[in-house]
């Protein structure tokens, strides 16, 4: 029988993709911190795609809906567009995370970080307020939620330490970085 204070932890379904896992589970700060310009433009131009093809087809398609009506469909559609736009930006930054694309931008920026917080003695993925169970319930909710970003919009709001990946990476380039530096003082 098992009591509830022994915990088996298994390791997370790793995906195999032709670029390197970064994180499966990334923050939304860092999901967002690590955007690249096009992502930006992407998200853009998918945002005013509703309100553009609506101006669009008023222009040779009349609707005729008579004064006032074309505004709130015009908000609507921009609101619509908004959101659409936000979570293709969001889910195009995220598949790099995952490996999906290419992304040495990005696992670079991630070994930068992550070797700064060991060197300041930092927990790597942040300060949690929640029981390490409760992390775990987060993790296992929101691990890989990008790949469902156009049927439910779901993020990763939570600090724990289940991302897929091997952490020992950090500290042995920390380590590396610290000998190099104290080499080059002596």
């Amino acid at each position: 029988m098992t009591t509830p204070s022994d915990k088996t932890y298994t390791l997370s379904k790793v995906v195999e993709t032709e670029y390197p896992l970064i994180d499966n589970d990334p923050h939304f700060r860092r999901v967002v911190g690590y955007a690249r310009p096009s992502d930006y433009v992407h998200g853009l131009v998918a945002a005013a795609f509703g309100p553009g093809a609506l101006l669009f087809m008023e222009k040779f398609a009349p609707s005729r809906v008579g004064r006032g009506g074309f505004a709130p469909a015009l908000r609507l559609s921009g609101a619509i567009g908004v959101a659409g736009g936000f979570l293709y930006f969001y889910q195009r930054s995220a598949l790099r995370f995952y490996g999906a694309t290419e992304n040495a931008r990005e696992v670079k920026m991630d070994m930068e970080e992550m070797v700064s917080k060991v060197k300041a003695g930092e927990p790597l993925y942040g300060v949690s307020q929640l029981t390490p169970h409760m992390q775990g319930v987060a993790a296992r909710q929101s691990r890989y939620s990008s790949l469902f970003m156009g049927i439910m919009p779901w993020f990763n709001f939570v600090n724990h330490d289940q991302h897929g990946v091997d952490t020992a990476k950090y500290y042995q380039q920390a380590e590396r970085e610290l000998e190099a530096e104290r080499l080059a003082k002596a």
